[in-house]
């Protein structure tokens, strides 16, 4: 597959400038592909583990029948978006994923994706109480991959730094 080149070449984030976006952020939008042909935007939390991004879901859902159906998806966190109504505009960092999604079915591997997640969000506990809290909900915990495809960012030409 080959994705388009961005058209403001100039605001475009580098690779490791959209892996600290993803690396800050802790909520972002996937978009799937739903039903009847509407796309489906969802709002989810994450974690960002190098090529990958890892999430959970419920069972069953809209979002799962959708990556079912088409595992292909994009995932967007907005990092800053500052509005200068002055100036009419905004002052905004974003990155775009472009990836395939799958539910990770092995054991091991859903358990590590889950720890991925469980740590994010809360650094501070300990492994025995993170593994308590993933065996809690361990049977109805589905867990959720996506592998890096395609990734870009930009910035508001504001942010754009001076070239020297």
């Amino acid at each position: 597959m080959s994705f388009r080149p961005m058209r403001r070449g100039r605001q475009e984030l580098s690779r490791e400038e959209c892996e600290a976006v993803l690396g800050r952020g802790s909520a972002g939008v996937l978009a799937v592909a739903g039903d009847d042909g509407y796309p489906y935007a969802v709002p989810l939390s994450y974690a960002f583990d190098g090529g990958r991004l890892v999430f959970h879901c419920a069972r069953s859902g809209h979002k799962l029948d959708a990556i079912m159906r088409e595992p292909r998806a994009s995932f967007c966190v907005v990092d800053q978006d500052e509005v200068h109504p002055e100036e009419y505009t905004s002052y905004f960092r974003s990155v775009i994923v472009f990836g395939t999604m799958h539910v990770i079915e092995d054991d091991d591997e859903k358990r590590a994706a889950a720890e991925v997640l469980g740590r994010r969000y809360a650094p501070e506990e300990t492994e025995e109480s993170l593994t308590a809290e993933i065996d809690k909900f361990w049977r109805q915990l589905t867990m959720l991959e996506m592998r890096i495809d395609h990734m870009t960012g930009k910035q508001a030409k504001e942010l754009v730094p001076a070239r020297s």
